[in-house]
């Protein structure tokens, strides 16, 4: 229960003036994060003695009232609710195949505050919404070549198998990193914090513990260069 208290707490004080009166009565944020953990535990499957490959694909089905007040929230609601993921399944041991991806759906069969969680485990190479390929104008985080669409909620950056941008560095921590990513698409309001790491976050050759980013910016993380851009369209 450790790490479902230190997830309650840290989305009620996040987001807990946004959704005070919106989610009186309805499905609260700290219960979708309860349900996603429930739903980690139940599919866990054992990978060897020490790690589990759990689910990274997650649909809440919501009913017309919780969607209603759910959905225009739903990018700064993922932002607040994946650290707690992240923390249950590091706790755990649980291994992601892919991106962290949480979606929501109308079900009209639900009463107000009832909500369900279905699941997959799916790898980056099989579904685009896990992983999606930048669309132009879209912003990118490029890493030796490749580039990684910066879309909400953002990226975990680390040497650990629960990072969603998983770098083979001596020089980066296993959590080393989190980008986040918020607002209009089309004019993202991207950021990047240093999660303790041990080598720390370089932004234009600038120590940094947390800083916004834009077009241009170039990050290292231990022996490793990035660059945030706007591919030009070919």
């Amino acid at each position: 229960m450790g790490v479902f208290d230190k997830a309650e707490k840290r989305i009620e004080s996040a987001v807990g003036k946004v959704f005070a009166r919106a989610f009186k009565g309805y499905v609260h944020p700290v219960e979708i994060v309860a349900g996603i953990q429930r739903e980690l535990d139940a599919e866990a499957k054992l990978l060897s003695r020490d790690k589990r490959l759990v689910p990274n694909v997650f649909t809440i089905g919501l009913s017309q009232n919780d969607y209603d007040r759910l959905a225009p929230y739903a990018k700064t609601l993922n932002t607040e609710i994946l650290p707690g993921i992240r923390d249950h399944a590091a706790d755990r041991s649980y291994v992601f195949n892919g991106p962290i991806a949480i979606d929501y759906v109308l079900d009209t069969s639900l009463p107000t505050g009832q909500f369900t969680v279905a699941s997959q485990a799916v790898s980056s190479e099989d579904t685009p919404s896990s992983s999606p390929q930048p669309r132009p104008g879209t912003m990118v985080l490029e890493v030796s070549g490749v580039r990684h669409p910066l879309v909400a909620p953002g990226l975990l950056i680390g040497r650990g198998a629960e990072a969603d941008l998983r770098l083979n560095d001596p020089g980066v921590s296993r959590r080393h990193a989190l980008i986040s990513v918020s607002g209009d698409p089309e004019h993202p309001i991207i950021t990047i914090e240093d999660l303790g790491s041990t080598n720390g976050v370089h932004v234009n050759g600038s120590r940094v513990t947390k800083t916004r980013v834009g077009e241009g910016a170039r990050i290292e993380i231990g022996r490793t260069r990035m660059l945030i851009h706007t591919p030009s369209e070919s």
